[in-house]
């Protein structure tokens, strides 16, 4: 098992589920967060200052997936969320060691 962690941009998220529903992942979390990379923020005007942005909004997308998904999701997810330009996201693949379905105390693949 694996988890998947993507960084995206926050309007491609409708893509990105769909995607992802389309190779058969069946759940995932979605957790609004701020962060900069090589974009390093933005300038913004407001009332006539000048301020600059440091953190830019994007979402981080989590799912748990069997190991024979990952491509699938990996490419899914890449072809979804990609927009050409900076700022598009990352995406991280993480051993898991255990899931436990809490209602069914269902373990590991049973549990995704």
């Amino acid at each position: 098992m694996k988890l998947l962690v993507a960084i995206i941009k926050p309007f491609k998220l409708d893509d990105v589920r769909e995607a992802l529903s389309e190779v058969g992942v069946r759940g995932l979390t979605v957790t609004e967060v701020k962060g900069f990379g090589r974009q390093k923020g933005h300038t913004e005007l407001y009332r006539g200052a000048e301020y600059v942005v440091d953190f830019l909004p994007k979402l981080k997308v989590e799912l748990a997936i069997d190991d024979d998904l990952v491509e699938k999701s990996v490419e899914a997810i890449c072809q979804s969320a990609g927009t050409g330009k900076i700022g598009d996201g990352k995406i991280f693949v993480l051993p898991l060691e255990q899931a436990v379905r809490i209602r069914t105390g269902e373990v590991d693949s049973d549990a995704l």
